[in-house]
Formats: structure tokens, C-alpha cells, sequence
């Protein structure tokens, strides 16, 4: 007979990648923990782990036991919460998982508005890097996820949650302020095809959507440096090292000096900018969900006029 308590364990240890960082954040022992997994692989009649020097790493069947523990393990803490607003109590604990740019431009205001009116609630921010964070959600543990999807990149499933848009932001050339095609009445892709160009890694959603984009048009442009840090891609771009799309939120509170922003002729990317949660969020959820709108409609009045 399979249990929630044992579930909840497999969960934890999946999240966190090793039985010794799950039992520290359970509050038991390795040992303990070790228990729990052996009496659970027992029940299931199969093995759920295996065990590696670096950690652990999930079977067939333990990837299907946690894709059903998260949800019961979601379901429970939604008990606990319900029956604590029943009682009228306060939520005492709000945890976040959001991405760079959000975290740099769109969280802060919604924070500080949020503690501002409860504060007795402990707020807890987690970096996640898109499209990680959903199975917390499910599970509990993330109250609320800020997360992300470029152009040419799918979403992951948002079965049992609720996926909400709240930006459409913008991708937008950026260029060094001395590049001969600054003040060009038009910029198309094709024309910048011989420059060097910043982008993320292989592995990231923005560089899936440049490879997009390389696809449309056929040509193959040079990625000649490769960072997920905007900033750092802005820096590069104002020392002339190359041009990059960055996103529209990200530029609403940056210095331009010595770039120049344009938008492609007959191309705007848009990169997806989604709130996550469980079906029948908590009143503190909610909360925080309509106070990231106000930061987006902030961000979205302090744009600067583009170019014509």
C-alpha cells in the first residue's frame, strides 16, 4: 500500500537531487529518509532510484511515482491551507519562482508592496531557470511560479494548474550606438547576417528562438559570444563586440547609452511572460498575482517611445 507520507519523501528527493539535501530540508536523517525509499520501493515492487556519487537519479517508475506524488502531495498542502483560512488564520509563508529579468524588474515593487500590507508573512524567493518550477507547484512547495516562453519553445504540460499570461514582452534588436546601420530606416535580419552576434548557450530558450529566427530567413549568422546574462549582453553590445535581442521589460529600466534599439522589419518576437499556481489559489496568491500586474503596468508606462 503506497502512502502520502512515503510519496512526499520520493517527491522531496526528486526535487532536491540527493537523499542527503532532502532529509536536511525534511528535518531527518539520511538514514531515515534512506528507510522511507527502500520500504516505498518494496510497496512499489520495483526499484524508483538510482544511486549515483552525484546524487540520485530517477527510474522509469520513479518518474511516473512522482509525477502522481506531486499532485497528492499538492493536494495536501492545499488541505492544510484551506483549513487554516477556514480557521481564519493568516498565511504565514508565500514562496516564489521566477527567473532573472522578472526578478530583477518585476518583482521587486510587487514585494514590497506585498510586505508592506502583510507583514507578518514570510516571503521566500527561489531562481529558477525556465521551464523548471512546475512540478513544485504542483507538489506545494512553490506557492507561485514567474516564468517564461521564447518563440519556438514549447510549454511544458500545466496539467492541474492554472497558467496565466501577464506580459508580452518584446524581443528587440539591440546594436552598439556606432554601428553603421544605427540610424537605418529599416533593420531586417538579413542585414546582420555577417555581424557577431550575443546569445545564450545551446541549451537556452533564447538561443532556440535566434535558431528560429535563423531558420525563417536562411541565413547563418555567427554567434560569437554566448551568456543568459542580459547585463552582460548589453555591456558587450555598447563595447561594439556584437548585436543581440534583449528582452522589451528588461531595456524599460536600462541605460541606453551607447546603444541603439530597434524592432526587425516584418519580424517582432515575443517572448511569453506566464504567472503559475495551483487551481483555487490561496487569497495571498491571488495578492501577489495582481500586484505583479500593477509592476507590468509600471514597467509598460515607462517604456520609451520606439523609433518610427
Amino acid at each position: 500500500m503506497l502512502t502520502a507520507e512515503r510519496l512526499r519523501v520520493l517527491v522531496e528527493v526528486a526535487h532536491a537531487g540527493s537523499i542527503a539535501t532532502a532529509a536536511r530540508r525534511m528535518g531527518f536523517t539520511p538514514s531515515a529518509l534512506s528507510q522511507q525509499l527502500a520500504r516505498l520501493e518494496r510497496e512499489a515492487g520495483c526499484t524508483l532510484l538510482e544511486r549515483r556519487p552525484t546524487g540520485v537519479a530517477l527510474t522509469e517508475a520513479g518518474r511516473l511515482l512522482v509525477a502522481h506524488g506531486e499532485v497528492v502531495t499538492g493536494e495536501l498542502r492545499a488541505a492544510e491551507r484551506a483549513l487554516a483560512e477556514l480557521r481564519e488564520l493568516p498565511a504565514t509563508d508565500l514562496s516564489i519562482g521566477t527567473f532573472a529579468t522578472a526578478g530583477q524588474v518585476l518583482l521587486p515593487p510587487a514585494l514590497r508592496a506585498f510586505r508592506e500590507a502583510h507583514p507578518r508573512t514570510r516571503l521566500r524567493l527561489i531562481d529558477l531557470e525556465p521551464p523548471d518550477g512546475y512540478g513544485l507547484v504542483l507538489s506545494g512547495e512553490l506557492d507561485l511560479l514567474i516564468t517564461h516562453r521564447y518563440p519556438g519553445v514549447r510549454l511544458p504540460p500545466a496539467r492541474g494548474l492554472a497558467r496565466r499570461p501577464l506580459l508580452a514582452d518584446r524581443l528587440r534588436l539591440v546594436l552598439p550606438a556606432d554601428h553603421p546601420l544605427a540610424t537605418a530606416r529599416r533593420a531586417r535580419f538579413e542585414d546582420f547576417a555577417g555581424d557577431d552576434w550575443i546569445s545564450g548557450d545551446d541549451t537556452a530558450p533564447s538561443r532556440v528562438c535566434f535558431e528560429s529566427l535563423v531558420a525563417e530567413t536562411g541565413v547563418a549568422p555567427r554567434v560569437a559570444y554566448e551568456t543568459r546574462d542580459y547585463a552582460v549582453i548589453l555591456a558587450l553590445v555598447r563595447a561594439g563586440l556584437g548585436v543581440s535581442f534583449v528582452p522589451d521589460s528588461l531595456l524599460a529600466g536600462a541605460a541606453r547609452d551607447g546603444l541603439v534599439v530597434r524592432d526587425l522589419t516584418g519580424r517582432r518576437p515575443v517572448r511569453e511572460i506566464h504567472t503559475v499556481h495551483r487551481d483555487r489559489p490561496p487569497a495571498h496568491v491571488t495578492t501577489m498575482v495582481s500586484l505583479l500586474a500593477d509592476s507590468v503596468g509600471a514597467v509598460t508606462r515607462r517604456r520609451p517611445p520606439r523609433p518610427g
